[in-house]
């Protein structure tokens, strides 16, 4: 896993509902390294503290390799690094291999996989359609936000050095499998349940699928 792209917005004004909005969706690669805090990336804009920034939203990370799938789908938009929203264009990002709760050490920063993407009408206003939404999520591999655990530097080029690994874990592509899910893994379900990389809030929204054998 490298770093293929940083990317960071400034504030922008779109109109929903009749009501102007400000989002930090637009981001945009930069040519200099970016500084992960505990909080968020320095420099880019979080309009929505509610839903974004935070310890386990402090950064988004998402696969170059997903990239000619959605172009195939929105040929005519304007694509960069950064469309999705993410901090972060990762190549070899394979989904189905990293695992919730991994430690990585990259550029300065010591990160963990934490939180899945719940992709909101913002979204969908900048592919221009809301269908999007439904499109993500059918199509499985929505990337990830990690945590800080050690604020630093991370660069163009810079590699992901997994460090340490759950013994009892599910994978990024399984759990926003299971997010989504109407019938949800039973194991999954207690694993998700019981991991300290994701918020309270969700460790008890998984939880309440369980059903007592």
């Amino acid at each position: 896993m490298k770093i293929i792209s940083t990317n960071i917005a400034k504030p922008t004004t779109i109109v929903w509902n009749n009501k102007e909005v400000t989002t930090g969706i637009y981001k945009k690669p930069t040519d200099k390294p970016i500084y992960l805090t505990k909080n968020d990336v320095v420099n880019d804009e979080v309009s929505d503290r509610l839903h974004h920034g935070g310890f386990y939203k402090a950064c988004y990370l998402f696969s170059a390799e997903q990239y000619p799938y959605w172009k195939n789908l929105y040929p005519n938009l304007d694509w960069s690094w950064g469309m999705f929203g993410e901090n972060l264009t990762i190549s070899n990002f394979d989904e189905t291999k990293v695992y919730l709760g991994d430690i990585y050490k990259v550029g300065e920063a010591l990160v963990q996989i934490s939180q899945h993407r719940e992709p909101c009408y913002k979204f969908g206003y900048k592919f221009g359609t809301q269908k999007v939404l439904k499109q993500f999520i059918e199509h499985g591999f929505g990337g990830t936000y990690i945590s800080i655990i050690e604020e630093g530097y991370v660069n163009i080029g810079d590699t992901f050095t997994l460090i340490k690994r759950p013994e009892n874990s599910l994978t990024v592509n399984q759990l926003f499998h299971l997010f989504y899910a109407k019938n949800k893994d039973q194991n999954l379900l207690k694993t998700a349940s019981n991991s300290q990389a994701i918020p309270q809030k969700k460790r008890l929204f998984f939880k309440k699928y369980i059903t007592e054998d």
